[in-house]
């Protein structure tokens, strides 16, 4: 597989999914923990720099979440967002964690809104002109965004990866489903040592 025609995108590594004190924290500590998320996608967007292009997608919403859309007809997990305050523009919580913070060998892919991180981004357009083929995805949640953004991926004509070793869901319940039932169904569920092992 070509470096210079493969990608890994990075969904929503911050604060607040992140870090203590973050306004969904608590809800996936517990499998950033089991899955070793942080430090094997820090690991991994080090040893990709310079090899193939690295894409960081956070979500962000305005300060009263005027972009969100109203939360009953998008559903209860941006309802859930904006009841925690989360990744607003402009605070700390809607920061890219430290430990990915981006360089100039990455691209921050802007304007995600929902799930699928192509469906309000340019991210498509920015894939399709670096002459992409192959896509990894990683971030959270391994079941909602992540597994949504790979499904469009795939109907957009990508080689499509899951690195399950950079993800997280709310459960091992979750995650084990997308790794096991789903995923092999669109693209295959490697950790990100395999997945580097493979690009030329």
């Amino acid at each position: 597989m070509k470096a210079s025609e493969t990608a890994i995108v990075f969904i929503e590594f911050q604060n607040d999914f992140c870090k203590e004190g973050g306004g969904l924290y608590e809800g996936v500590k517990g499998q950033i923990a089991a899955q070793n998320t942080i430090k094997n996608a820090q690991d991994c967007l080090q040893k990709a720099r310079g090899k193939c292009l690295t894409l960081l997608v956070p979500i962000l919403f305005e300060e009263d979440y005027c972009d969100a859309g109203c939360a009953g007809v998008l559903g209860p997990i941006h309802a859930n967002a904006m009841q925690a305050k989360a990744f607003r523009k402009g605070t700390w919580g809607g920061e890219i964690i430290d430990e990915l913070k981006p360089t100039k060998q990455d691209i921050v892919v802007d304007g995600k809104r929902t799930l699928d991180a192509f469906h309000s981004t340019n991210l498509d357009f920015l894939l399709r002109v670096n002459c992409i083929k192959n896509v990894a995805f990683c971030g959270f949640l391994t079941n909602v965004c992540v597994e949504g953004t790979a499904r469009s991926a795939y109907d957009k004509g990508y080689k499509v990866f899951l690195l399950k070793d950079c993800c997280a869901a709310i459960s091992g319940e979750e995650q084990k489903y997308v790794e096991e039932k789903f995923f092999p169904y669109i693209g295959e569920v490697l950790t990100h040592e395999q997945f580097l092992k493979k690009l030329e």
